[in-house]
């Protein structure tokens, strides 16, 4: 079983850590966020953003291995 509240935060705090030019994509002029949006985490992981977003915030289900890997 998957520590939700663990798996958010490292989430969270991967997401903010990490810039666009970070992982090839280019900064747009009107950003308000320091770090990657939710939206682009979840373009890059392969996944919908709403699910992506559901893990962030502990709610979602229990994360497949496979997505796991996505992610990492």
């Amino acid at each position: 079983m998957i520590d939700r509240a663990g798996l958010a935060e490292f989430l969270r705090s991967r997401r903010e850590a990490l810039q666009p030019e970070d992982v090839g994509l280019p900064r747009g002029p009107r950003r308000r966020t320091s770090g990657l949006r939710r939206e682009e985490v979840a373009a890059l992981c392969h996944m919908s953003t709403d699910y992506y977003s559901r893990l962030e915030r502990e709610r979602g289900p229990q994360p497949s291995g496979q997505m796991l890997a996505s992610i990492a």
